[in-house]
């Protein structure tokens, strides 16, 4: 027996080509506590598919789930000042920007974009919780601002996805503004005769609860969504008593009236499509691939009548 050729050489080689296993290959369901492989969590958009929990998902990602082909076009924010109240807690607020940019590979809280859905052309606007919680500053209320002047100029339909915390407290009164300017801007929606629908997904709190996330035509959440002004913790503390099961969770807002459907988020896209064109007064949409509208086609026609219905109002 060769010692050597037989137990040396073979453990040298094992070590040497032994491969580390990443560490982003599994994802554990928060709710089951299922380990589910990372391409199966990602080809069902994040949500388990075990218990049907609703993961967190970045913004850039719901989008391109949204769209046709995954393809949209940003639209350009306004930039506002970096520290306009030179805020400082245990980090300077820049170095707080620059940390989530860095984590996030996104300049701010929300993307604003124009594609098409079912080949209906619309805008949308998505707030990431995990940029600073989604929290609403002044760069969340340019952004739906954009997004309302891009829809009445495009004469398209708004989408708006929500996700906060709500106001970013490193810009205290500029942030609470972002409230009145945003209802504001949506009103240009309104006087347009346009669809604005919101897509409520967990968690959406405090001011962007308070604010836009409830002015929509149609109000839609994602299941088992937190939806609140102040959170359930919060308000046992204050009344002292016990609150409801499921309190202010998407289910319990549906059967008291505050939502008008709960869809899981692997269907949100039909959804979307059916709710858009039956606002517009347009025929369902037909599967498969179709080419791209013409000018002067139904939505065009659509949009034009609900411009004029709008005049007739005032």
């Amino acid at each position: 027996m060769n010692w050597i050729n037989n137990y040396v050489r073979p453990r040298i080689n094992s070590i040497f080509s032994r491969r580390e296993t990443p560490d982003n290959l599994w994802t554990k369901c928060d709710e089951c506590g299922t380990m589910l492989f990372h391409r199966e969590v990602s080809d069902n958009l994040n949500v388990c598919t075990g218990c049907g929990h609703h993961m967190h998902i970045a913004a850039r990602d719901r989008l391109t789930a949204l769209f046709d082909g995954g393809i949209f076009v940003p639209v350009e924010v306004p930039k506002p000042p970096t520290d306009p109240l030179q805020f400082r807690d245990q980090k300077r607020y820049p170095d707080r920007l620059k940390a989530a940019q860095k984590q996030t590979g996104e300049e701010e809280a929300m993307l604003v974009a124009t594609g098409e859905i079912g080949r209906t052309p619309i805008v949308a606007a998505c707030q990431d919780f995990s940029f600073m919680g989604g929290s609403m500053g002044m760069y969340v209320g340019n952004a739906i601002i954009a997004a309302a002047e891009e829809a009445v100029k495009l004469h398209r339909p708004l989408i708006l996805f929500s996700a906060a915390g709500g106001a970013r407290m490193q810009e205290g009164i500029l942030s609470l503004m972002q409230m009145p300017r945003t209802t504001v801007a949506l009103q240009m929606l309104k006087e347009a005769g346009l669809p604005y629908i919101v897509v409520l997904t967990h968690p959406t709190t405090g001011g962007v609860t308070a604010s836009y996330a409830m002015l929509g035509d149609v109000q839609i959440a994602e299941p088992n969504a937190l939806i609140c002004f102040a959170g359930p913790r919060v308000i046992e503390q204050t009344i002292r008593e016990k609150l409801p099961e499921g309190f202010q969770r998407a289910e319990y807002l549906l059967d008291h009236g505050m939502l008008d459907r709960v869809t899981p988020r692997t269907e949100m896209r039909d959804e979307l499509i059916n709710i858009t064109r039956m606002l517009l007064g347009l025929p369902p949409a037909v599967r498969g691939d179709l080419p791209a509208p013409e000018e002067g086609g139904d939505l065009d026609h659509a949009l034009s009548e609900a411009e004029n219905t709008a005049d007739n109002a005032k």
